[in-house]
């Protein structure tokens, strides 16, 4: 199997050699996916091969063995996103500089791997006022109770609420580092909110994680007024994540004729990509020429997965396969701040980040007057008024609060609620039908959220999302179009309060203005 050696030196955990008093040690972490490893053939420290019955292993269960034993035995687990610990006894410190660290070992499904990479030596001393840490178990409850005395004696301060909590530490990882606790954040729900979906169908009670007065009240009474019009219509109609590399040339014309190249050859990349994920799929590459750089876009599916991690591996293995079989390239980023990662943009308001979803409804004249007090014609006009509004202030959304509902469902579902600064992009239309009803629609272009992985397995968490039944693989979609369809109920109910004028008052009775 084909692995491009830019992707292999990932092997090794940077930063991890030190003089240990006894010799030296590094770490090796699986960056690529769950494997066997059958053999360490050899290892070499600068020009030197280390002799076998020096070096010695910790494994990712813990177990500690010499290489011999371990060659002899022959195949033990190395999953994804474990380290092994290698030991080398018996040997002088090294001097604190770069030293070349090779390593050639057997694992299945790869094969013979080899690599080589370069890293500063470091002692292997705990520093002052470090945060502790257990290297082979940082999430035990007495590493825990360690790092919440530390942090206690730090601050002078106690920890009570912070530590108390029902989710195992043990299926955190790869979702937090230095756990010591859990933050608490209210949850209320509004509904039954009715959505006709092609993913979301039915009625749903939505869970909203606030501590803002009057949120989880306003949204229901939205809900409570789109229903009385036979619910939101939402509709998901393009899904796409990126990684946003650049490639440096010597000029202008190099950097246009390596794009041409990866177009000719874009099969090969789409499946070099792929080969990292069995979920990810590479869908198209954007390019785009400045002066002599070459960025590339690369578009992928991500499944029900957010898919951030996911693309920024699949993209570095197809970068890597291209540096390794294009000539020419100077330098080299794998993110170039083009895919715009937990920023607000225009160009994923014009391309898509995560999922574009719409939601709209057609609400009768009657309903507004007898739910919200407020004509068509009132927030149509609000609606033209305060576009002008948007456009003078430069703001990436046209609506009023899409943060509000989309954040409250993030903190409640597990979501990474950085990502809120690009999902808040929204594009709100208004019009008057003939009838004199109001037409309302909202279109989210980039709305990132997931319902497999990340922190959506997490306790109460997954929880909300079971609730909403959106929890596990297949269902992202139809929790994209749930979202949608509560930003909508949102808008609605700020709108129609800040038309009638009755948004002060909502906050005396519910709210910070009591």
């Amino acid at each position: 199997m084909f692995i491009p050696s830019m992707l292999l030196k990932q092997l090794y955990n940077r930063g991890s050699l030190v003089n240990t008093g006894d010799g030296v040690r590094f770490m090796l972490k699986n960056r690529l996916k769950d494997a066997h490893v059958t053999e360490i053939s050899e290892v070499r420290i600068g020009d030197k091969t280390i002799p076998e019955q020096q070096i010695s292993l910790q494994l990712a269960d813990g177990q500690k063995m010499s290489l011999k034993e371990f060659n002899e035995i022959g195949s033990y687990d190395f999953p994804l996103k474990s380290s092994i610990a290698v030991f080398i006894h018996q040997c002088q410190p090294l001097p604190r500089q770069k030293h070349a660290v090779f390593v050639s070992f057997k694992a299945s499904p790869f094969g013979t791997l080899k690599f080589e990479v370069e890293d500063v030596v470091t002692e292997d001393k705990v520093a002052e006022n470090k945060i502790p840490r257990d290297e082979m178990d940082d999430y035990g409850e007495s590493i825990i109770k360690t790092r919440q005395q530390y942090f206690e004696k730090f601050s002078g301060a106690k920890i009570n609420h912070v530590g108390k909590y029902s989710i195992d530490p043990q299926q955190l990882h790869g979702n937090i580092e230095h756990f010591i606790g859990v933050a608490q954040v209210p949850i209320g729900i509004a509904g039954p909110f009715t959505i006709n979906g092609e993913h979301a169908q039915g009625e749903f009670m939505i869970p909203l994680a606030t501590t803002e007065g009057t949120l989880v009240a306003s949204y229901n009474r939205g809900m409570k007024l789109l229903n009385m019009s036979g619910g939101v219509k939402s509709t998901v109609v393009d899904d796409a994540m990126q990684r946003a590399p650049v490639f440096v040339f010597e000029d202008a014309r190099g950097a246009r004729d390596f794009v041409q190249w990866v177009k000719n050859n874009f099969e090969t990349i789409k499946a070099e990509a792929e080969s990292t994920t069995s979920v990810g799929k590479l869908t198209y590459i954007d390019n785009f020429l400045s002066n002599k750089f070459a960025f590339l876009r690369f578009n992928f599916k991500t499944g029900d997965a957010a898919g951030q991690n996911m693309v920024g591996r699949a993209t570095f293995a197809a970068c890597g396969w291209i540096l390794d079989h294009y000539e020419g390239i100077k330098n080299f980023y794998l993110e170039s701040n083009f895919a715009t990662d937990k920023k607000a943009s225009h160009i994923n308001i014009m391309r898509t980040r995560g999922k574009r979803v719409t939601a709209e409804v057609t609400i009768k004249r009657e309903h507004l007057l007898q739910v919200m007090r407020v004509d068509p014609r009132q927030i149509d006009y609000h609606g033209r008024v305060a576009g002008v509004g948007s456009f003078l202030s430069g703001v990436n959304n046209t609506g009023l609060h899409s943060p509000n509902g989309i954040t409250a469902m993030f903190i409640a579902t597990g979501q990474d609620v950085a990502n809120v600064s690009e999902s808040s992009a929204a594009i709100l239309y208004s019009e008057l039908t003939s009838e004199g009803d109001l037409y309302l629609s909202i279109t989210i272009p980039s709305l990132i959220v997931a319902t497999h992985g990340g922190g959506t397995g997490i306790g109460t968490q997954r929880e909300c999302l079971e609730l909403l039944g959106c929890h596990g693989k297949g269902t992202v979609n139809k929790f994209a179009e749930i979202v949608a369809a509560v930003v909508l109920a949102g808008e609605i109910s700020l709108a129609s309060a800040i038309s009638s004028s009755d948004w002060v008052s909502s906050h005396e009775q519910y709210g910070r203005n009591r």
